[in-house]
Parts: structure tokens; sequence; C-alpha cells
């Protein structure tokens, strides 16, 4: 039997003589006194182009790659051609050469290996018979595997080195592509157009830099019209666009969503109109109105997404209001010159195409982990509440839709998260909270001041000439909260205010607070306990929906027995993290 051959062609030369002194095989090794031949010596082709061209030859890729059956072993023969059996090799340092901060493009272009990935991916390709090491710190242990099986490693070990050998050349390729997208395909903001990559100011947090947004394949399904998208930006955009999107595509009415720390504030379609607003208002700008308006405390500074092209009078609406950026399919020529004065010029305009698929598997990596699902691509539609399991059956169709609401708006809601909805808008969403009694009481507490201040009292608090929006909403959500206040805040709070400032007896709002009614709630996951429905009731719920599975479910069915309520079990979680 011919000794086996090893062909060694590496940058890294860690531990390398040792690897070749127990395989009895080349490399500097010449100097140590082990026979070895030159990869020229195989080729009968001198090294040429200053070093580009070496093992690109039928002579090395034919050995590498032949197959232990008759037609390849007489292709080998008639070549003259030896098989080789070893493939040692690692790659030219790009990363770390591009990391450098006087690297050139040249400098780059250099360091781009082309023979070693072929040796890696010819040999990782042929692991039925080949073994390929491209990672010094394997040596060790293939020494041991090698001299233990007397030449023969076994099928495992060479499985898991090709493996590896496939992910250090996907790797490499990552970067290299990483790198040149930087470079070709990269657009600065303001994008006139499509670009691939878009790099970002920082991450999450200011010190987390650099950071970046692209696509792999393509182009960016968005571009910026006006102003800088930040990571947290684009997090919340692309997320409250893919719910407005699914609203419009359920409900085939326009669509608004004010988001949050990748969580909704409200949304909203039109439904009702607004009342409480001057100017006539289009149904995409009753949308957004109602969607700000769910939460308006939690809405200041949210970034804004519309299901349809953005208009005039929907653009005045946010021209008013503290507001990030904002996401949509297009927009009028008079609406986009509206909202491209907003902060002085950099108000972040991003416009998605409307055709946009996402893929199905989604990626995300956490403390350098992947981890990899299929994109939550469950459709919520009417079907989906057709499982009452209450004595009262009773769903209508206003109540369907705010089930929709509030169930779609979940699907886009950090878990765990409870939503209450009432005439097509959010009116109070608990987000994120590790207890569903939590997320019921937040979601109902938010609701009961959503309803309040609709109180007459409220609606015609008198407030001085000249104060803001902002400080409107905050001295509302004071007033309607009834959170004690007391000296320099309780002066400056009573000073925003315009003559007497009315009060609210505890009995008017209860009162009030009774009239509520007709709410739909909708949760992420099952209620493990009846108090969940006890708490929505409190605040005018008639009908609800989650998930079966509790092993309360049915103490949770027959608490909504004794409020008479509507409950639909789902069968659909919709966690979202």
């Amino acid at each position: 039997m011919s000794k086996p051959i090893a062909l060694l062609s590496v940058y890294d030369k860690t531990d390398l003589l040792d690897l070749a002194r127990g395989l009895d095989a080349a490399g500097k090794i010449r100097d140590a006194g082990i026979a070895i031949e030159d990869v020229s010596d195989i080729t009968k082709a001198p090294e040429m182009l200053g070093g580009r061209v070496k093992t690109l030859h039928p002579a090395v890729h034919g050995g590498i790659l032949a197959r232990s059956i008759p037609s390849d072993e007489k292709d080998l023969n008639a070549q003259g051609i030896s098989p080789i059996s070893i493939v040692v090799c690692n790659l030219y340092p790009f990363t770390e050469t591009i990391s450098q901060p006087n690297c050139t493009l040249a400098n780059a272009v250099e360091e781009i290996d082309i023979g070693g990935v072929t040796l890696l991916r010819a040999a990782a390709k042929n692991h039925e018979r080949v073994s390929v090491l491209s990672d010094p710190s394997d040596y060790t242990d293939f020494l041991k595997s090698w001299k233990e099986g007397n030449g023969d490693v076994g099928q495992s070990l060479r499985s898991k080195l090709a493996l590896k050998a496939f992910e250090m050349t996907a790797k490499y390729d990552e970067a290299i592509s990483g790198y040149f997208r930087e470079q070709y395909a990269t657009g600065a903001a303001p994008l006139a157009g499509h670009v691939q990559r878009m790099p970002l100011r920082y991450g999450a947090n200011p010190h987390q830099k650099p950071a970046q947004a692209f696509v792999a394949d393509g182009q960016l399904p968005f571009k910026a019209l006006c102003g800088s998208p930040g990571y947290i930006n684009l997090l919340d955009a692309l997320n409250s666009y893919a719910l407005v999107k699914e609203l419009q595509e359920a409900l085939d009415l326009p669509a608004a969503a004010s988001f949050k720390h990748v969580s909704p504030a409200g949304a909203a379609l039109k439904v009702y109109a607004v009342d409480d607003l001057k100017a006539p208002l289009t149904p995409l700008a009753s949308a957004y109105a109602r969607a700000r308006g769910a939460d308006r405390m939690s809405s200041f500074g949210d970034f804004i997404a519309l299901s349809a092209p953005c208009d005039l009078a929907t653009a005045e609406i946010i021209s008013r209001e503290v507001s990030d950026g904002i996401i949509a399919p297009g927009y009028s020529e008079e609406a986009f010159k509206i909202l491209a004065k907003k902060k002085g010029g950099k108000y972040c305009v991003l416009e998605i195409d409307p055709t946009y698929v996402p893929p199905p598997v989604e990626t995300k990596q956490v403390y350098g982990i992947s981890l990899q699902q299929l994109r939550n691509n469950c459709k919520i539609d009417a079907q989906l509440f057709e499982n009452i399991v209450t004595k009262n059956k009773e769903l209508p169709s206003l109540a369907v839709t705010d089930l929709i609401v509030a169930t779609l708006a979940l699907k886009y809601t950090q878990s765990n998260s409870v939503a209450y909805a009432l005439r097509g808008g959010i009116i109070g969403l608990g987000a994120g909270q590790q207890s569903r009694i939590h997320c019921t009481r937040l979601a109902g507490g938010k609701a009961d001041l959503w309803w309040l201040r609709h109180h007459p009292t409220v609606v015609n608090l008198a407030f001085k000439k000249g104060t803001k929006r902002a400080e409107k909403a905050n001295a509302i959500d004071l007033f309607v909260s009834g959170e004690p206040l007391e000296g320099a805040e309780k002066a400056e709070w009573e000073g925003r205010f315009e003559g007497t400032i009315p009060t609210l007896s505890e009995a008017e709002r209860k009162e009030w607070a009774a009239q509520l009614d007709g709410v739909a709630c909708s949760s992420d996951a099952f209620f493990p306990f009846p108090d969940n429905v006890h708490r929505a009731k409190k605040s005018g719920v008639r009908y609800l929906a989650a998930p079966s599975g509790s092993v309360m479910d049915a103490e949770c069915i027959k608490a909504a027995d004794e409020h008479d309520l509507v409950f639909a079990h789902t069968s659909l979680r919709l966690f979202h993290h």
C-alpha cells in the first residue's frame, strides 16, 4: 500500500512542524530533515503571478477530489496523478488586514485567498476519503486518531473536520463580501436610490460602533428620503411596518402604528371618525391620530408606520407631534415637503417597497450564538376566533375586528403581552412583563386612563397660551392618573392651566369608568389564572381571546361565564422577542 500523501499549504504555521513529523510529511519542514516535495514538483508548473497561482492545477485538485471508485482511479492513472489523502490549509489573514486603520483597497485585495479556499472546499467536499485540517488546534487530536487508526482517522472525525472547513470558508467569504459591500454597495443618507448596505451612526447605544444594516442578496427594501435612521429606529420601523401591512391585508382598511422600543404604543384602523380634531381627516390620517392617541405619553418620540402612502392630512398631524421618523410605502409631494421640514430637515423619512417579502427563515445572534427559526408567518383573521368556549357566543363583527387588531399588535410586541382594543384601535397594551397578570393590569390601567381622557372635564381643560402639545399631554396624564403632587412639581403642573383647575371626584371617576364597555382583550399566551379575566372585566372587556393550554383553563372559562363574557380559545401562541 502506497504511503498517504499530505498537502500542506498554510499561512499560519503554528504547530506545523509537529504535525509534519507526526505524518512524516512536508513543509518548512525541509529544514527539519523531513522528506518533502514542492507543489510545483507535482504540477510541473512554477508558481506564477507573484504567488497568486500555486495550487490551482488538475494534478492537485484531481488528487484531492478523486473518489475511491474505479472510474476515478482510472482517470488518475491515465493522467499520472496520485491521490491526496490529507489537506492541511489555512487562509491569508483577510480580516486582520482590513481591521488595520491604514488598510487600502489594494492591501485588502491581495489578502483574498483563492487557492487556499479552493483546497479547503475540494477536500471538504470529498471528506468521505480526504481529511482536511483548517485549524492548527485540531492537529494534536488528528495525530492521535491517525496513530490509533493506523493511518485512518475514521469517518466521524473527517466529517467534523469537513464541517469546520466549510464554516471557515463561509466566514471568510462573509468577511470579504462585507468589506466590499461597505466599499461598493453603501449609500450615505439621504439615499436617492436603493442600496445593499446602510451605515448607522451606532448600534443600540452610542458606544456600540460600528453598526450597519444590510442584506446579503439584492438591495435593502427601503430607502431614506430624508434624515438618517439609527439602529433602534430600524428595529421600530421594520416591526411597525410589518404590523400595519398585516392589519391592512387582514381588514382591508388603512392602518397606522406608533412604535417605541420595538413595541407598539398604539395601532389603529380608520373604523370610527376622530371627533376631537378640527381639520377634516382622510382614513389614513384618522388611523394615525387614533394610534398616537392610544398612549400619548409612550408615543412621545415614536417611529410611525403607515400601511398606505402618506397623504397631506396625515403629514399635517405628524408635523405637530414629537416623533423620530416614519416608514410608509410612499409619500405625496405635499406630504413629503411637510415631513422634510421636521427636526430642521433631519426627520427620518423611510420609503419601503410594498412588494417586499422577507425570507422565510430569520437568524439572530445572541452572545455569539446564532439562533434560527421560521419567521412568524401565521395569519390573523376571523377564523382564529371561532372556537368560543363560553356560554355567551355572541361575537359581533366589530368585536372580531377589535380582536384582530389586538392580536396582530401582540404579534409584534415584546412578550409577555396583553392588548385591549376598541373601535378598531389599541387603547391599552401591557408589554414585556414576566407575569401575565401584570401584563393584564398594565394594559387595563392604560385603557382606563385612555377612557378617562375622554371625560368632558378632561377634554375641556383650559391651558395657558403657549403650552406645548407634549406639556399638555403630560399635564393631562397627571390629571387623570390622580398622582399626588407637591412642591415645585405641583406648582409647575398648576402653572400649565388657565384659571381654576377643575376636579374629578372618586365617584365621578367610577361613574365614568363604568361606561367603558365592549372592549376586546387578547393575550399572546394562555391565562394561567382567572385573575386575568376578572381584571380585564374591570376595564370594560366583553370579548376575550387567548390560547388554551393552561391547567386553569376551566377556571378561566368559569370566570368569563360569571361576567357573561365571550371567550375564544385561539390555539395560537404569539411570543415575540
